[in-house]
């Protein structure tokens, strides 16, 4: 009722979300150079929307493309039509995901001394915070089954080139090669995973 108010008056809906994809096996682990690369252009661009966009959207077409590895995933959010109580819901999504278990990179760390052979990991998780303008039903659902979430990501980079997005934040874990995510702390860290 008081969306339907709030259009009418013609205010302006700013919907808040986050998505939460696993993906599982031997074969996950090149994901973890687009998400670093993709982090390293973020941090760079100094909040450039247009450039973690970009970020966004390879991040999203690598996801679609490795959809055969995704095992669970689980989406969250709200509908807002003061823009500064959206930020803050933003703000809250971001401390929460960054705190969440192998999910802050360092990339300026030296890892010259380690060994040369590093365990692979076998699971992936990645946290994708956004922002937008308007309504997007395919986002604005439940997006714990396959065909909903890849109709999500597609929507996701739909808002890019409709410059749509007012915020974007991507976390992901492990957030560094050579870093493993065991069963037990998926169970702890992320206990919202729905099965796929």
């Amino acid at each position: 009722m008081r969306d339907t108010f709030n259009k009418m008056i013609g205010r302006t809906r700013y919907v808040v979300l986050r998505l939460f994809l696993h993906l599982g096996g031997g074969e996950v682990a090149p994901i973890l150079g687009v998400l670093n690369s993709a982090g390293r252009d973020a941090i760079d661009a100094d909040g450039d929307l247009e450039v973690l966009g970009e970020g966004l959207v390879e991040i999203t077409q690598t996801l679609l493309q490795y959809d055969e590895y995704w095992l669970s995933a689980a989406n969250e959010g709200d509908v807002f039509f003061d823009e500064g109580e959206a930020g803050d819901y933003v703000n809250e999504l971001f401390t929460d995901s960054a705190q969440r278990y192998l999910s802050e990179p360092s990339y300026s760390s030296d890892r010259s001394n380690e060994p040369l052979s590093i365990p692979v990991t076998q699971n992936v998780i990645v946290m994708v915070t956004a922002a937008y303008e308007g309504e997007v039903p395919e986002l604005e659902t439940d997006l714990s089954n396959v065909q909903a979430l890849k109709e999500g990501l597609k929507a996701l980079i739909n808002l890019h080139y409709k410059h749509r997005l007012k915020a974007i934040q991507v976390h992901f874990s492990p957030a560094q090669l050579g870093d493993e995510l065991t069963s037990d702390q998926l169970l702890q860290y992320y206990p919202e995973l729905i099965p796929l």
